[in-house]
């Protein structure tokens, strides 16, 4: 996740900006403020771009917004939240087009860009598992998924199937969620659970052992049948992008299913399945 600079975050207000233009400060911290990084035990910074995930962050986690910039467009649709900042004495700016793209670092900001916290990812214990177990909730495990955007739209349908928790790779070339899975999710992220754990082979078997039934996408030697939903509650486990599930991940599994097409491509992109696959098998039970 990338940590932002403070000296585009705390310029003097622009001169193009319009009356309705807010900025509430800290002492202190003007343009001359020095590029800090995190001291040990604070909590990252992340950039939430585009007014459904911030307004998903604003709903869900209030306190971790740290700053927010939108253009005059958006400034008419985030009122309540401009009241809520000012009462928190925290900055929010209706900033011109072209500072917005430089604080954002893209042009995929969807007119409004949020500074905020990262939520820190936790590891499951076997007492977790066994809670979600008893709880009947479902769950996607994702062994080694490489790209952000893919687990930003896997997290979108999850939201919106109404799976609550993704457990995802501690490898270092795992995607995170970070901003630009947090772009694609379109506010999907702020309704999920995201955790992870360093042997998703252990963790499959762990959540066999609390009554779960494992299922992992399979690009060939799956059975179709698999997708059927049976009577335990569901974990669903989807691979890398270009290996699929390591061996010891899909011995884990306790069935694997291969979605069937013409053989025309050889498989569907991962987020499409894990769509497919959470519609069979968490949506329709």
């Amino acid at each position: 996740m990338a940590h932002s600079s403070r000296d585009a975050f705390f310029r003097k207000p622009s001169t193009q900006a319009r009356p309705l233009t807010h900025f509430v400060g800290r002492p202190g911290a003007g343009a001359g403020a020095a590029k800090t990084e995190p001291a040990r035990g604070e909590r990252e910074e992340l950039k939430l771009c585009g007014l459904a995930a911030v307004k998903a962050r604003f709903e869900s986690e209030p306190d971790s917004i740290l700053r927010v910039f939108f253009d005059e467009p958006t400034s008419r649709k985030v009122g309540a939240m401009s009241k809520a900042l000012a009462l928190a004495k925290k900055i929010y700016r209706c900033v011109p087009p072209a500072e917005l793209e430089k604080i954002a670092g893209s042009i995929h900001h969807g007119g409004i860009v949020a500074v905020v916290h990262a939520t820190a990812l936790r590891t499951p214990t076997a007492d977790d598992v066994r809670g979600w177990a008893l709880r009947r909730e479902s769950v996607l495990v994702l062994d080694r998924i490489g790209n952000p955007h893919n687990l930003g739209a896997i997290a979108r349908t999850a939201a919106f199937f109404g799976v609550a928790r993704i457990v995802i790779s501690a490898e270092a070339t795992a995607a995170r969620p970070n901003e630009a899975a947090h772009r694609v999710a379109e506010g999907g992220l702020e309704f999920l659970e995201v955790w992870q754990a360093r042997d998703l082979a252990v963790l499959a078997r762990t959540m066999v052992a609390a009554g779960y039934e494992v299922v992992g996408a399979a690009t060939r030697g799956g059975r179709p049948e698999a997708a059927r939903a049976g009577q335990k509650p569901v974990v669903i486990v989807l691979g890398n992008e270009e290996t699929g599930l390591a061996p010891a991940v899909a011995a884990a599994c306790t069935r694997l299913v291969t979605i069937p097409g013409t053989g025309k491509v050889e498989s569907l992109n991962v987020s499409v399945a894990a769509a497919v696959l959470m519609w069979e098998l968490c949506a329709r039970r």
